[in-house]
């Protein structure tokens, strides 16, 4: 499973990137609003897909098939492999189809059910988005979605890639790991939280406290 990162905020990004464990960055309109509102969108994605230089997953605002399409092919003219992030509508759903045909790469978004997914499969979607913590936060097992989309790709052979996205917390990672997701796309607090343990804290912390003790001791020998 690769790990993709959930933002806009390049520093983030940055941090993240030098560790070598993302492949990609996930970005949608609520985390552009959350950076410096004067650096214009374009901008902040090429920024972006020049710290990454992998998969960036750009979302479109429109919500008729037409206004999509035209977002689609401006993101495009910014740089030819960007990922174009579509909504589950049935408008959605038909932009996809045409951006299909144009061997444009779409990550249908907002998906919470396996009929859903296959939905976006079928009309042609690259990467399938499946929102585990909002499925979460009303009481449905976001999980046991993931794992019902995961079994029906396997069954019927679906090429579209699974996105385990709105990842909450370290078990969700690992969650949709165990399930078969092809991609977890996770915020930079979680992804920075799943990389601490306190056992790791301490046996470093015990390393170097016997090394220091290490060092006085050779010390106090060669002075006798």
């Amino acid at each position: 499973m690769e790990l993709f990162l959930d933002t806009a905020n390049l520093q983030q990004i940055k941090e993240v990137a030098e560790m070598g464990i993302i492949s990609g960055v996930t970005t949608n309109p609520t985390l552009i609003a959350k950076e410096d509102p004067s650096v214009s969108f374009k901008q902040r994605i090429l920024e972006i897909y020049q710290i990454v230089g992998g998969h960036v997953s750009v979302e479109v605002v429109s919500t008729e098939k037409d206004g999509m399409i035209r977002e689609a092919e401006e993101i495009i003219s910014w740089f030819p492999e960007a990922t174009i992030k579509i909504p589950m509508t049935p408008q959605g759903l038909s932009a996809v189809k045409e951006l299909s045909k144009r061997e444009i790469p779409t990550n249908v978004t907002l998906i919470f059910s396996a009929t859903q997914a296959i939905a976006a499969h079928q009309a042609g979607a690259t990467y399938v988005s499946l929102f585990l913590g909002r499925l979460d936060d009303i009481a449905y097992d976001g999980i046991a979605v993931l794992n019902d989309i995961c079994e029906i790709w396997d069954v019927q052979g679906y090429d579209s890639l699974i996105i385990a996205a709105s990842i909450r917390n370290p078990i969700h990672i690992v969650e949709a790991a165990r399930a078969g997701a092809d991609i977890a796309t996770i915020p930079y607090n979680v992804l920075m939280q799943s990389l601490k343990n306190p056992l790791t804290d301490r046996g470093i912390e015990l390393f170097l406290q016997d090394y220091d003790k290490f060092i006085t001791e050779r010390q106090k020998s060669m002075l006798i």
